[in-house]
């Protein structure tokens, strides 16, 4: 696959994208993979979802490698993870091993806030990347529907005699759209009278925060789908027992609705290699990961899945090794940390107008960043391989710093230029994590036990990973671990709601900042999904757009294309 006919490196990502020669993805994914015409659900020419009969009928074949792709702490300059995801893909087909990625849904939300899209960027994207970044195959539609019908069947409840005594002051229900609306964050409901409802307080999630996509993605099949949505606690009677969403009788409907966006849906890279993209919680307010049905069907399929974890490793990674791995028995056999020269220097005090300028003392000022986040991973048992995504400003003096950095935590750092070059560019990161593959395996080491208390778990992950003194907790969120250590949850993960700016729960603090409180407000018990949030210091599960979104620049140009999306 040659990138002749594509733009030159440094075009918008969306004229990229739309001049890639896209395979039909039917032929596509049975020329690669073997995967028969009639195992897929196709939403037009290029897209399709993997039917279950077929994901089903593999799960007596062997189960192929997985690649973690990480990062270092996200900067406003981005620091390409999912293109590096992409890129490595290319690579690792490009020098013979049968590869698939597996990577997130990128959320309405960011797309036009002011992240922008998720389809990676350059020449490593998958595509058809407009799709990809907008209403992809209905599938967050589908658990915001869902989300929808649990609030509407509670307030209901409520509305024909609250059989199930539940009280309206302990509804932890809240609804969920895929959209930032700050305005949505706190609401009163129920207003116009006895027709029009229960007057309570109620709120707005954004769906990626929700407790069905965190389910989404930890699911394995529908079985297990259906009986986690059950699982949901909603609310507390006035005697304070836990209702479900099964005690309301919606765990049946819910799950039809998500039937069909449970299926992982299949597409293709600029290169012509497979790629499932499959539900998409944030890393900072959830657990960052990609659908565990997608990722297993993958490991069927392929000799190598790459996939990633959201955000910088201190809480993608964390929540992948902690979580994931802890609920599926999946373990990574090889580790890449990406890097950016440009996030060395901000992390080392540098604006992000000065960017373009050489600072080799900023930038190695900046790369205590990285070398926490490798001594991090090393923690689990994980040795990374360093991705510095190069970029055009990076000069040799500054690339020797990262390097210098690396060498002294005695892990390897390879430059992979991915974003200008496709594939070709990341063929030395690719033999880099191959012969990764090849080595012996280690045994992952977790953070904390089940056995520990819920306060252990967070205090735990304060210490070894954020570095912290200690953890403050709030009586709230004392309160709450008690009470959910008294319903037998305590034997469930913690998933800490923080800042992704810094290890710190203050996003000023840049570098590697230690000896610091992690102070604990409150947290939430999300039994479904089979873990609980600890939200530390200021978290929003609903963001809001900035003074300029990226909705502003994006609309339709004469022909009906598609303009802004990037």
């Amino acid at each position: 696959m040659t990138h002749d006919n594509l733009p030159a490196p440094g075009a918008p990502d969306i004229d990229i994208a739309r001049a890639a020669v896209m395979a039909p993805i039917v032929p596509l994914a049975e020329t690669k993979f073997d995967i028969p015409a009639k195992a897929l659900v196709p939403y037009g020419h290029f897209k399709a979802k993997l039917g279950f009969d077929y994901i089903q009928s593999l799960s007596n074949k062997p189960s192929g490698k997985l690649v973690l792709v990480t990062a270092v702490t996200p900067t406003p300059a981005g620091e390409g993870k999912t293109t590096t995801s992409v890129g490595l893909t290319d690579g690792l087909n490009r020098i013979g091993l049968k590869t698939m990625v597996c990577l997130r849904e990128p959320s309405l939300g960011p797309v036009f806030g002011m992240k922008g899209g998720a389809a990676g960027g350059g020449r490593a994207q998958v595509i058809p990347m407009e799709d990809i970044n907008l209403h992809f195959n209905g599938d967050f539609h589908a658990i915001t529907s869902a989300h929808a019908l649990i609030s509407a069947m509670l307030d209901n409840h409520l509305q024909w005699g609250n059989a199930l005594d539940i009280d309206p002051r302990r509804i932890s229900w809240r609804r969920a759209i895929d959209m930032n609306d700050r305005a949505l964050r706190n609401i009163t409901i129920g207003m116009g009278g006895p027709t029009e409802g229960v007057v309570r307080e109620d709120g707005f999630d954004i769906t990626v925060a929700s407790e069905i996509m965190a389910i989404f993605c930890l699911a394995t099949n529908l079985k297990d789908l259906q009986a986690r949505i059950g699982d949901i606690i909603i609310a507390k009677t006035r005697k304070k027992a836990p209702v479900t969403v099964r005690d309301l009788g919606a765990d049946g409907a819910v799950t039809v609705l998500l039937k069909d966006a449970f299926q992982p849906n299949l597409v293709q890279t600029i290169e012509q290699n497979m790629a499932f993209i499959h539900g998409g919680p944030f890393a900072n307010i959830a657990h960052g990961c990609n659908s565990v049905v997608a990722t297993q069907a993958a490991l069927k399929l392929a000799d190598v899945v790459v996939t990633e974890a959201g955000f910088g490793a201190d809480l993608g990674a964390e929540k992948f090794l902690n979580i994931k791995c802890r609920q599926t028995g999946l373990r990574p056999d090889a580790l890449v940390l990406v890097c950016t020269v440009r996030a060395m220097k901000m992390q080392g005090g540098v604006k992000k107008t000065k960017l373009g300028k050489e600072n080799v003392d900023a930038v190695r000022d900046g790369c205590v960043n990285l070398q926490r986040h490798i001594q991090n991973m090393k923690t689990f048992g994980l040795t990374p391989v360093v991705a510095l995504n190069h970029f055009v400003h990076d000069t040799n003096a500054e690339i020797e710093e990262v390097r210098k950095a690396c060498d002294a935590e005695n892990v390897e750092m390879v430059i992979s230029r991915h974003w200008a070059e496709g594939g070709a560019g990341a063929e030395d990161l690719a033999r880099a994590v191959q012969a990764r593959l090849d080595a012996p395996k280690t045994d992952l080491k977790l953070t904390y036990k089940d056995s520990d208390s819920l306060t252990e778990k967070v205090q735990k992950v304060a210490k070894k990973i954020y570095r912290a003194t200690d953890i403050a907790v709030s009586k709230e969120a004392a309160a709450a671990f008690k009470s959910i250590e008294k319903m037998g949850f305590g034997h469930l993960p913690i998933c800490i709601a923080k800042t992704q700016a810094s290890f710190s729960t203050d996003p000023t603090q840049l570098g590697a900042t230690c000896d610091h409180i992690v102070e604990v407000r409150d947290a939430t018990l999300n039994a479904g999904a089979g873990f609980v949030v600890a939200i530390c210091g200021t978290i929003l599960r609903m963001p809001g757009l900035p003074r300029h979104p990226a909705a502003l620049d994006i609309g339709l140009d004469d022909d009906g294309q598609i303009i802004g999306l990037a």
